[in-house]
């Protein structure tokens, strides 16, 4: 089962029991100390985390009649050992999820459009120079812009499908 380390931390805690999502929330912050969370996010986050555990057996969820004071219990099935191996083990290198391959998608379409844009672009200047080799001087510097830009946007597009292909995305 894979748990994040923090809450782990946290819960494991021999004087940890009984508790809420938002007592999670707050020790959580504390430990992880980013100003930039979003409590409301950590606590959804924290709250399926414990979920996990309640699924797996090792916690039990206690629900009261005032709102948003459900509680978390620890049950004799908690296997502290586990969460202490795990809190001493390596960190494994983290894979890409699924918000940074939509992100890279995104661009690679990006990218893919812009490059055929210019592609035409390109083909234009090259037609415009059979039809008017008079302006060959007005001309040469676009079409050598235009042959820059694709060369640009063809790195891009490149760089992204290796980082994609790499990360097996």
């Amino acid at each position: 089962m894979k748990i994040d380390l923090s809450v782990a931390k946290i819960i494991n805690a021999p004087n940890f029991d009984n508790f809420t999502t938002s007592e999670v929330r707050s020790s959580y912050i504390t430990l992880k100390n980013d100003p930039s969370l979003d409590p409301i996010v950590v606590r959804k986050k924290l709250y399926a985390e414990l979920l996990k555990l309640v699924k797996k057996g090792w916690l039990v969820k206690k629900n009261t009649n005032k709102k948003g004071q459900t509680r978390f219990s620890k049950t004799k099935s908690f296997d502290v050992q586990y969460l202490n191996s795990i809190q001493k083990a390596p960190p494994v290198k983290a894979s890409f999820n699924e918000k940074a391959h939509n992100t890279l998608v995104a661009k690679l379409n990006h990218y893919k459009a812009e490059l055929l844009l210019n592609i035409g672009e390109s083909e234009a200047f090259k037609e415009l120079y059979s039809e008017h080799p008079e302006l060959v001087e007005d001309i040469q510097p676009l079409f050598n812009t235009a042959k820059d830009n694709n060369s640009r946007i063809l790195g891009k597009i490149r760089a992204i499908e290796e980082l994609m292909k790499q990360n097996k995305l």
